[in-house]
């Protein structure tokens, strides 16, 4: 569904491409610039980078684009548009937050949240799941 298409892509078997390769490619491959038009997320511990575009673009193609390019095809990466949820895990907490707190903060549309539906707090790992009504809600 077109409409509702991703912002964000998925690009997996990123540990043969360092960072700054990578974005660099990103760019070169979107005609974009990083940091004004989209942002890399690299999730090294499963050498996965979500990049996730600011500006209106057709992702679906620009997966297509990546899978026909040469050099992500050197590194054996692949792109996918990143799935819909309606979770999302909050890291590096402070010891003393409150599901309360967390709910609050991420009902608040200033920050780009929706209605939660549950807050899981995670002490030991200072991390939280916060599971939203509608998936919409957690950019």
């Amino acid at each position: 569904d077109s409409a509702e298409a991703s912002r964000s892509v998925v690009f997996e078997n990123t540990q043969r491409c360092n960072p700054k390769c990578l974005r660099i490619l990103l760019e070169n491959i979107s005609g974009l610039n990083i940091d004004v038009d989209f942002t890399v997320e690299l999730i090294p511990e499963k050498n996965v980078a979500v990049v996730t575009f600011k500006k209106n673009i057709d992702t679906k193609e620009f997966v297509e684009k990546c899978s026909q390019n040469k050099r992500v095809r050197e590194f054996n990466m692949t792109a996918r548009l990143l799935e819909s949820t309606q979770s999302i895990k909050a890291e590096n907490l402070p010891e003393s937050i409150s599901s309360d707190y967390l709910t609050v903060y991420f009902e608040s549309a200033r920050n780009g949240g929706g209605p939660v539906a549950d807050v899981q707090l995670f002490p030991e790992e200072n991390s939280a799941i916060i599971t939203f009504c509608d998936h919409k809600g957690n950019s």
